[in-house]
């Protein structure tokens, strides 16, 4: 009975673990932020690569308070730069993102 108690404790322990670093890797930098998807993804992807000359799509948010969308784009040598569009996914503004020795970003 005791055997059993604590594998099913590992258990729980294991997919709270789980569930929490999927919650982690889906938001940005708050809980309510919402990601782009469907053809709005592919769109806003597709322009922001564009105007940063290439890289990976790392991240997008809908709502961003500089622009309805945010792209994150990571480039080949690691750095990040958000690109933001209106609702007619025209560049409005971009700027890199700076991380400090302990992590910190500065945005």
């Amino acid at each position: 009975m005791r055997k059993w108690l604590i594998i099913s404790a590992a258990a729980v322990a294991a997919l709270a673990g789980g569930g929490a670093a999927i919650a982690a890797a889906g938001g940005g930098d708050d809980a309510s932020d919402k990601a782009i998807t469907g053809s709005a993804l592919d769109r806003a992807s597709a322009v922001a690569l564009q105007s940063t000359g290439g890289g990976r799509v790392s991240a997008t948010e809908v709502g961003d308070e500089e622009g309805y969308y945010e792209v994150e784009v990571t480039r080949a040598d690691g750095s990040q730069v958000d690109v933001h569009l209106d609702r007619g996914f025209h560049v409005i503004g971009s700027k890199a993102d700076h991380e400090d020795a302990n992590g910190s970003q500065d945005r």
